[in-house]
């Protein structure tokens, strides 16, 4: 019934958004999420290679072509009831999906560009990168941008993008106008590469936004944030927004590094605990600390420390995890064994080119 509202060939396929009603035109060489994208939906999504999860929607009907395995991906519930990655799916077919889409922002996507206006090494490789927008930042905290810049600059031949969270709440300890990113340099990545070797103060950027459904849920439950790496970005940014809200639930802060040289906004972590209206606990593990080094912190692993650190009560907080896949998967384990149910944990993998092609 949907054909008659499209003129259409062979290859051309009608793809419903429910319970939205969205309707979208798509075709047998696009993504469901690239095709929803395009139309100006803000379709959920983050790493667009298939292993995250963040895209993940239930096939109501019509039939599609999957990419790539989704099995290690979606749990066992969800492949049984018809969940598919839309970062992976073509449609052969019309097709219906589900995703609320309505309730993953209260903020339009937008386009808009800007110049930077820091550049400031935070480790070995993570930079602190703050940008002076022409259009105002309007996101949550814990939301991320699609960052893009120009062939010209990266001398890769085409456009170069790269998703990164938040790394502050808006308009909170920053200058109106600008936002900031704490980006991860992986070597072989145009856009990386660019920003650590070639980019300078006043150099224009350009971004689409916000996207991301990781934002902190209203509740008094305790909450257990766990970080790894940049994976800090959103996490320290819902926090900051919490404290400015002056919310009052107690907070265990667990951030995964390799050693110390890769620990970073220390200063900021312990302002934030300072001003924190309840109990703020904050835990570092280094899983690759040289053992004559004088560390007196926690080694290893944060699934080895986390029912200990928090609690016999563990089961009653709610948890917010963003990091690497490997950590974000072994920490979901130990927290649903606890007693954390599903809907309590909400977690946004980072994914780079370390885990997907080079770039």
């Amino acid at each position: 019934m949907l054909a008659r509202f499209f003129q259409r060939s062979r290859s051309e396929h009608v793809l419903e958004i429910a319970p939205s009603g969205a309707i979208l035109k798509t075709n047998t060489k696009t993504t469901i999420l690239q095709a929803a994208l395009d139309q100006a939906v803000a379709f959920p999504h983050n790493c667009r290679v298939g292993g995250c999860g963040s895209c993940k929607c239930k096939l109501l009907s019509g039939r599609v072509r999957e990419m790539t395995d989704k099995s290690y991906v979606l749990s066992t519930d969800e492949l049984k009831q018809g969940y598919i990655l839309a970062c992976q799916s073509v449609p052969l077919t019309d097709v219906t999906v589900e995703v609320d889409i309505a309730a993953r922002s209260a903020h339009p996507v937008i386009h808009t560009s800007g110049v930077i206006t820091a550049l400031d090494k935070m480790t070995h490789d993570i930079l602190r990168v703050q940008c002076r927008l022409k259009d105002p930042a309007r996101y949550t905290a814990g939301q991320f941008a699609e960052l893009y810049v120009s062939n010209s600059d990266t001398g890769t031949g085409g456009r170069q993008s790269r998703n990164y969270s938040f790394a502050g709440a808006p308009g909170i300890d920053s200058p109106v106008g600008t936002v900031e990113f704490f980006i991860r340099h992986v070597p072989g990545g145009a856009f990386t590469d660019w920003l650590f070797k070639s980019a300078k103060l006043g150099d224009e950027i350009e971004g689409h936004g916000p996207y991301g459904d990781f934002w902190l849920r209203p509740s008094s439950a305790p909450i257990v944030a766990i970080a790894g790496g940049s994976g800090l970005a959103p996490v320290i940014a819902m926090l900051e927004q919490a404290r400015a809200e002056r919310i009052t639930r107690d907070v265990t802060l667990f951030f995964g590094a390799r050693s110390q040289r890769d620990l970073y906004c220390l200063s900021r972590i312990e302002k934030l605990a300072n001003q924190w209206m309840a109990r703020f606990q904050f835990v570092p593990v280094l899983s690759d600390e040289p053992e004559n080094s004088g560390w007196t912190g926690l080694r290893g692993f944060i699934p080895q420390h986390l029912v200990r650190m928090v609690g016999p009560r563990i089961g009653e907080h709610h948890a917010y995890l963003c990091g690497p896949p490997p950590m974000i998967d072994a920490c979901r384990m130990v927290l649903s064994e606890s007693g954390i149910a599903s809907s309590n944990t909400h977690f946004d993998k980072f994914l780079d080119r370390s885990h997907v092609a080079t770039a």
